[in-house]
């Protein structure tokens, strides 16, 4: 099964996302706004209960954060992507960092960059006119995060929450 690591945002930030992901996002109905934490990775069933189980000790050793959010932003020109970004805190590229080890692979496709994704798949032109209009904008939320989702992917290309894991050693 294809599953990835994600922070869901309130659902506040997630409507805010949602205003533009409903026009510039065709990806939009296959999963709520959210932060990768973990890209997908397949996963067989007999894998599942050690990858379970890292994500509890993991969840253990980091306290809730702040997640702040402060300005739209673009992947350009390596890709049309638009998205809310998120400040890279100490606990969020921590809790990153451990999705590479142990019983994840240890590969990355791409660097770590928090964020939102608000619109993608956007031809050129539409990309910078969207772009444009949302950098005048002022964004900026800041919330506690207290747990991550380990979310897997139907046939339909839907992904599903599988678990949740709450954040600190209080429980």
């Amino acid at each position: 099964m294809k599953c990835g690591v994600v922070l869901f945002p309130s659902k506040f930030v997630q409507d805010k996302a949602n205003e533009y992901r409903k026009r510039f996002d065709p990806a939009y109905t296959l999963i709520s706004p959210h932060v990768t934490i973990r890209s997908g990775f397949e996963l067989n069933e007999d894998q599942l209960p050690n990858v379970i189980a890292q994500l509890h000790e993991v969840a253990k050793q980091i306290e809730p954060f702040d997640l702040e959010i402060n300005k739209v932003s673009s992947f350009a020109p390596v890709n049309n992507v638009i998205y809310f970004k998120v400040t890279p805190v100490e606990a969020l590229k921590e809790l990153h960092l451990k999705m590479h080890t142990g019983a994840f692979p240890e590969t990355k496709e791409y660097a770590f960059v928090p964020h939102i994704t608000i619109g993608q798949k956007l031809q050129d032109a539409e990309f910078s006119d969207i772009l444009g209009q949302l950098s005048m904008i002022q964004f900026s939320y800041k919330e506690v995060v207290d747990s991550f989702k380990l979310v897997y992917q139907l046939e339909n290309g839907a992904w599903e929450v599988y678990e949740t894991f709450k954040l600190g050693a209080k429980k």
